[in-house]
């Protein structure tokens, strides 16, 4: 990643193997901010967080698109069996389009009042939008916080392929919900879903 992207510096790398098992470890900066959720990514009140946060974490997410990468977080493989599946709908299943993403951006993995953006062990390759998408959709439950992502990112959100975007992770999340995870988005997911196929 680029320095500008607000991240822990790698200090040490090490691989090893274990008879057939390869494992990896790295050793990075101790972060000391703490995250805006902890334990999980459901957000559950608003986030008190200044102007220049937002304007990073924009910054941030447009420099991460644009960085190149053979690594891949969203297969179409997956998109093509999880999005009827678990929408519930027919539905084009082909992106408008694939940039480079975290993968995994939910507010554990954001720190503030300094922004850092950590667990970076899923980027690669998604829809475009998938990061924006991700993290709206963890904020559904406090409609405050949902709100304020769509005004500081509707640069991304509010565009054809943000909205695909969504409808991946609400698949996605939707997928998690019938393995016991995040039950509380269910009813959100579902409404927000209906509102993005109602256009």
């Amino acid at each position: 990643m680029p320095p500008a992207v607000p991240r822990p510096r790698l200090r040490e790398r090490r691989t090893w193997t274990d008879g057939e098992h390869g494992y990896l470890a790295e050793l990075y900066d101790k972060i000391t901010d703490p995250t805006i959720t902890t334990h999980e990514p459901i957000l559950r009140k608003a986030p008190d967080l200044e102007d220049a946060w937002w304007d990073e974490l924009s910054t941030t997410l447009d420099t991460i698109s644009t960085v190149p990468s053979s690594r891949v977080a969203v297969r179409q493989e997956y998109l093509d069996r999880a999005m009827p599946q678990y929408l519930g709908i027919p539905i084009d299943t082909k992106a408008p389009a694939w940039t480079t993403a975290h993968g995994d951006l939910h507010w554990a993995n954001l720190t503030g009042p300094t922004l850092t953006v950590l667990d970076w062990e899923g980027w690669g390759i998604a829809p475009a939008g998938y990061d924006t998408a991700l993290l709206y959709s963890y904020s559904l439950l406090v409609p405050d916080a949902a709100a304020e992502v769509r005004r500081r990112l509707g640069h991304i959100l509010d565009t054809p392929a943000g909205r695909f975007a969504e409808l991946v992770v609400i698949a996605e999340l939707l997928q998690t919900v019938t393995r016991g995870d995040n039950l509380e988005l269910k009813g959100a997911l579902r409404a927000r879903l209906a509102c993005l196929t109602e256009r």
